[in-house]
């Protein structure tokens, strides 16, 4: 599904965004970069026309639900949003103990010379999987976001989704989270009546 959808869709257009690291590198172990996600998305939403309504980062991938806001376009704002969180990423690399430095900034840049790119390092893959969501479908929507939440709870890191800081989780289940997401009225409410979105395993997926 192509990006300009959000311009065809309006109000309407919603995106199921996943962004993977170069290699599928473990990047996110340490909460030093979980902190430059966060930070970024927050400003992005503050500042670039950033809507999230739903997201987890695991240790190789970002999940989002999100919009662009009129006047924006999500193409742009993904591209930045790379762009900033790279740049954070390889200084936080550079300035705090890291015994896989050497061999995190080689792959980075082997996959920048392997697309014949310009830029030296690249953290995140060149394309990323988007699937637009019709934000009036409230049952597509509860499943992907379920699917968002769960990601943790299938790779064993929490019993719970709201155990996992780094989602959208404890924010549907009534809890601040670190994003400042927009919720979805329809969806707080059909995930807070799901057995599922409470229970220890989702078996589901």
């Amino acid at each position: 599904m192509n990006y300009s959808d959000n311009d065809i869709h309006g109000k309407e257009a919603c995106f199921f965004i996943t962004f993977n690291t170069v290699d599928w590198v473990d990047v996110f172990i340490r909460t030093v970069y979980k902190q430059v996600v966060v930070h970024t998305l927050n400003h992005f939403i503050d500042n670039k026309g950033l809507t999230v309504n739903a997201w987890c980062l695991m240790t190789n991938h970002l999940h989002l639900v999100a919009q662009a806001k009129e006047g924006h376009v999500m193409a742009e704002i993904e591209k930045e949003f790379k762009a900033f969180t790279t740049t954070k990423i390889l200084e936080a690399i550079d300035t705090e103990p890291e015994a896989r430095r050497d061999w995190m900034l080689k792959r980075f840049e082997n996959f920048g010379n392997l697309l014949g790119l310009m830029k030296k390092y690249n953290v995140w893959q060149g394309s990323n999987e988007a699937v637009f969501l019709d934000m009036r479908k409230t049952d597509l929507l509860v499943e992907n976001i379920s699917f968002i939440h769960e990601n943790p709870v299938r790779d064993r890191f929490v019993d719970t989704a709201t155990d996992y800081p780094y989602s959208s989780a404890r924010d549907y289940a009534g809890i601040k989270g670190l994003v400042k997401i927009t919720k979805i009225p329809a969806v707080e409410q059909q995930l807070a009546a799901t057995e599922s979105f409470n229970s220890s395993f989702f078996v589901k997926y």
